[in-house]
């Protein structure tokens, strides 16, 4: 294998780049994925703004054809829902600059104070919250529609004109959401799994980390010290899988292709949104953990308590083992995942009660609070009892 790594390394860049290529091409066409959504949005995209400009050139012979593709684009969005909200604040947007434009042209005339005004105005309107990012093309379509006001020949031409943009915009955002509606709308219910699975990998990866190394005789500050930056590190992670999750449920609203889906049992992600706030709320306890191992790594004595350190990697251990069902996460073996995390936690409280009991017979500090021993303990509790509601909520959903 190694061999073979070096060999590619050492082929020239022209065919690396078409090797990458092609697998991109795999990628898209062999599986669900960022290259796949990438490849339907391109596609979708061209066919729109093909549709929109036969409507308004070819059919309307408008003046200016191309609001309405660029319309159809701006608003394909990933998902069904996202794009009904961004076209109707961009209509709501491309509405309100048109009618800046009419109000002051029409009472001032085509002064250059009056493009001043309509800027000033059409700019502070952008600002309203309920536009959202498309609050931006309040001015845009100011600017446009001004154009349009001081070229033409009379206020009837120029009333038609500016009357025609709002027209070519609601066809150009009719089009888009109709493709995205009927052309394979995407349905991205996997990304809600694709969240949980990234934090649990991240969990997974930093627990095998550290219980070989507490097995070992304890760790250094040089151990603790990265087990601690990366457990402080899985903040992006997090909003990532909040991202995912959120994806996943404005991918079902106004999808048809969620029909065909009734046979799914998943539709609502709550289970999911309460095993990701415990997954979060489990890091949050990893990361105390590795505090707490931080400061014992300064502790002289930590060799005089071996048997604790052992019964603290078991532990741990046992813990990674929930973790691994978590990172290969599916929505069609959930009913047999789920027991299996139960039957796992059940198993992490038997090692948690003799760490417990190795921690007493031991005869450790643990009320000295200048010592980590007694926070560890707390700590494993605490852990236990976060694994122990994410599996018992996964069953949860399972089960109704």
């Amino acid at each position: 294998m190694a061999g073979e790594v070096s060999e590619r390394r050492m082929r020239p860049a022209r065919p690396g780049r078409m090797a990458r290529v092609r697998q991109w091409w795999g990628r898209a066409l062999g599986s669900e994925g960022h290259e796949r959504t990438t490849v339907l949005l391109i596609a979708k995209g061209t066919l729109a703004a093909t549709i929109a400009w036969v409507i308004s050139y070819h059919l309307l012979h408008a003046q200016s054809p191309a609001f309405a593709p660029f319309s159809a684009v701006l608003i394909m969005q990933v998902t069904v829902y996202q794009s009904l909200l961004q076209s109707s604040r961009y209509v709501g947007a491309v509405v309100a600059g048109v009618a800046v434009q009419a109000a002051l042209g029409f009472l001032v005339g085509p002064e250059l104070l009056t493009f001043a005004l309509v800027a000033a105005v059409a700019l502070t309107i952008g600002r309203w919250p309920a536009l959202g990012s498309q609050g931006s093309q309040v001015a845009t379509a100011a600017f446009f529609a001004f154009s349009t006001y001081v070229s033409a020949t009379s206020t009837p031409d120029a009333s038609t004109q500016l009357g025609q943009i709002i027209l070519l915009v609601l066809i150009g955002c009719g089009v888009g959401v109709l493709v995205n509606v009927t052309v394979l709308p995407p349905l991205r219910y996997r990304s809600a799994e694709y969240g949980i699975r990234t934090l649990a990998h991240a969990l997974c990866d930093l627990v095998s980390d550290i219980y070989p190394v507490l097995r070992a005789g304890g760790p250094d500050e040089e151990s603790t010290g990265r087990w601690r930056s990366r457990a402080e590190q899985t903040g992006e992670l997090v909003a990532q899988a909040r991202t995912g999750l959120r994806m996943a449920r404005e991918s079902l609203h106004y999808n048809p292709r969620r029909l065909v889906r009734r046979g799914r049992p998943h539709t609502g992600f709550e289970g999911y949104a309460a095993v990701l706030e415990a997954l979060e709320r489990t890091l949050g306890q990893v990361a105390a953990l590795t505090r707490s191992l931080d400061r014992w790594s300064a502790d002289e004595d930590r060799h005089r308590y071996g048997a604790f350190l052992a019964s603290y990697a078991d532990f741990l251990e046992s813990l990674s083992r929930i973790t691994r069902v978590f990172a290969d996460l599916d929505e069609d073996r959930l009913g047999d995942q789920a027991p299996e995390l139960c039957q796992l936690a059940d198993e992490a409280q038997d090692y948690r009660r003799r760490l417990a009991e190795e921690a007493e017979r031991g005869e450790l500090p643990l009320a000295d609070p200048g010592r980590p021993y007694g926070v560890l303990v707390i700590e494993a509790a605490r852990l236990m009892e976060e694994f122990q509601y994410t599996c018992d909520v996964l069953q949860h959903h399972v089960d109704r």
